[in-house]
């Protein structure tokens, strides 16, 4: 799995700056901060894609707990999506 969760992010930090980041550890394929369908705010939090399990073991082992914005970062290997229930 080369998916990565990252948390703990500062709500103005953009999917560029990930990815700017985490090339550090490899070649990125994908990185998004995930946003409030509703007010377009960031959750602070997103996923970063890495081209290898190796380099998502990289970025992982360079990256979780590191200051960035001033925010210890949380980076781990990102879950399956659970299915939830639509609501009313």
């Amino acid at each position: 799995m080369n998916k990565l969760y990252v948390g703990n992010l500062d709500y103005n930090i953009t999917g560029d700056q990930l990815t700017e980041l985490f090339s550090q550890a490899g070649k990125v394929v994908s990185a998004a901060v995930i946003t409030d369908r509703y007010s377009g705010r960031s959750k602070g939090f997103g996923f970063v894609e890495m081209s290898s399990a190796e380099e998502a073991k990289k970025a992982i082992e360079t990256f979780n707990g590191k200051d960035f914005e001033g925010r210890n970062l949380i980076v781990n290997e990102a879950r399956p999506r659970e299915d939830r229930e639509e609501r009313q």
